[in-house]
This record gives structure tokens, sequence and C-alpha cells, in this order.
């Protein structure tokens, strides 16, 4: 004779483990509704507005890098300047615009005076709204002594402005406008 098998029964659901709410009063026993918290769509609009907001930061603006760009070829043509200057022992002078005196010459940018011969460096800006100044100086000398006098230039793009300046001895570099 067999003997009988007591099949082994599961709970497919125990107390607590349930979808549906507690039978609290004011509380149906509907499972939750699907969707988002408040909280967590004020989270996700904390995160978009952190990140519109760094984004907008690390855009530059369109004066400020045509500027800088004035700057750094500006001081490459004026150490290029020097050094034609120091090379062929020719004094060389940076001035801006054309010589007042030669009214039929090409209007240009700037000048270099005194370069030895066979040797040219542009003359205009890369952005024609771009403006300079020397300041009380008329021009700058930029040879051929290994060391001259300390050298300052002001651009200006619009709203914007950006000082070239070398202390004689070492190269030109950019720093803010104001005067130390």
């Amino acid at each position: 004779m067999a003997s009988p098998v007591a099949k082994a029964r599961t709970l497919t659901s125990a107390p607590g483990s349930s979808r549906l709410r507690p039978a609290v009063p004011g509380f149906s026993l509907r499972p939750a509704a699907p969707g988002f918290s408040l909280i967590e769509l004020l989270l996700v609009l904390v995160l978009i507005a952190l990140s519109s907001g760094l984004v907008s930061l690390a855009l530059r603006d369109a004066d400020a890098s045509a500027l800088e760009r004035e700057a750094a070829r500006l001081g490459a043509l004026l150490e290029a300047g020097r050094a034609a200057s120091r090379a062929s022992g020719l004094p060389v002078v940076f001035a801006l615009g054309r010589a007042a005196s030669d009214a039929t010459a090409p209007l240009l940018d700037f000048r270099f005076i005194g370069l030895p011969p066979g040797t040219e460096l542009p003359s205009r800006w890369l952005r024609p709204e771009v403006q300079a100044t020397l300041g009380r100086a008329g021009a700058l000398a930029l040879g051929p002594e290994p060391l001259i006098g300390a050298q300052r230039i002001v651009l200006r793009l619009g709203e914007r402005e950006l000082a070239l300046v070398s202390d004689g001895l070492g190269p030109f570099v950019q720093e803010s406008a104001a005067p130390p």
C-alpha cells in the first residue's frame, strides 16, 4: 500500500507582501498609482537648472574670444618685429595707423617702421572693429637694444578691453586693461 504523500503548499502571498495599501481609514485597497512623486519631479527640475547654468557659464563670449586672439596675434607680431630688429641691428618701431604726413598711403590698422628689407609683417587686425591705443606714446620702440622700455598697448572690441604689456626685458603678455 502506498503511503499518502502530503503535498507541500507554498504560500503565494504573505501578510505585508501585498501591493495593496493597508486598511487604514481614508485609504482604499487599490494598488498605488503609477507615476512620479512631486519630490522626484522637483529633483529633475533642479538637475536641469544646474546643468543649464553650467553650460551657460562654459560658453565663451565671442567678442572676448576675438579680442584674446587679436592680442595673442599682436603679441607674436611684436615679438617678431623685436627679433628682426635685434637680428639686423636696425631700430624698429610699431605705430598705429598710417603716417600722418602721407595721405596717399593705403589705410593701415598698424605698421612696423624700419624692418629689414625682405621682412614683412601684417598690418591689419583680424576684425576691423578692433581699436588700439598706445597711451601717451605715439609709437613703441622694439629694438635693436635687448632691453627696451616698458611698453603697453590697450586693445578694445565693443565693451571689452585687453592690454598687452612688456616690462622691456620679457615678452609681451596679456593682462586686464586697467593700468597697474
